[in-house]
């Protein structure tokens, strides 16, 4: 009798996990278009919905992604992100895109994660060093070096990069399988969190100088201001 209570308890455990670990969950109607507001909207996945009698084209529609944005920054990249903030129409389909523009000769997007979301990399000018670093011992780095028309897939949750290793500004397209996939920069997250990390939790686990995580939480303090 104890194993049969096992055995329905691990199904229900089961049948629940399925529910649990999903990410987006499939929509139940065509559409939810994000709103600001209540009014006559309705609550779902964290964002009202527009009346759908009243949704037009430019719900879904977004326009300049042929634009380069600006790379003259610190790091030497910058992103055009089709979310749900830009495109309502996005809301409960479980996607969004970004144009990332990368600097010549370094520029580059920072080791980060994307929590919620695996990602495709498309480049479509120049050429870039990408890579993965797996979530377990020995932390295998993947890497690959992408032209102009090549892919790349980056598994949900690892730490990632691309730099551009060309002499000319670098294009490329990610997709992602989710409305809101996070961005993690672990830099400006370690060393630039509000409040900041105890320095002795950064000595202790990155091995370094209590002046240099002094001198990096200063400076990536102020980055994130």
């Amino acid at each position: 009798m104890k194993g049969a209570h096992f055995l329905v308890a691990f199904l229900l455990l089961v049948l629940s996990s399925s529910y649990v670990f999903a990410y987006d969950p499939s929509s139940l109607q065509d559409f939810c278009v994000a709103i600001n507001g209540s009014k006559d909207g309705v609550f779902v996945n964290g964002n009202f919905c527009k009346d759908p009698m009243i949704v037009t084209a430019d719900d879904f529609s977004f326009s300049g992604l042929n634009i380069p944005l600006n790379t003259t920054n610190q790091i030497g990249f910058n992103i055009t992100l089709l979310n749900v903030d830009t495109v309502p129409g996005l809301n409960t389909l479980g996607i969004a895109m970004a144009r990332i523009d990368y600097a010549a000769n370094g520029g580059e997007t920072p080791p980060h994660t994307h929590p919620r979301a695996t990602e495709m990399l498309i480049v479509l000018e120049g050429t870039l060093y990408a890579g993965f670093v797996t979530s377990s011992q020995p932390y295998r780095l993947i890497t690959k070096v992408l032209n102009a028309g090549d892919a790349f897939v980056i598994p949900i949750g690892l730490v990632h990069f691309q730099f551009n290793i060309g002499k000319t500004n670098a294009v490329a397209i990610a997709a992602f399988n989710s409305q809101n996939p996070g961005f993690l920069i672990i830099a400006n997250a370690v060393f630039g969190s509000n409040p900041p990390i105890n320095p002795d939790v950064l000595v202790k686990g990155f091995q370094l100088d209590k002046d240099v995580v002094n001198y990096l939480q200063k400076k990536f303090g102020d980055n994130n201001n």
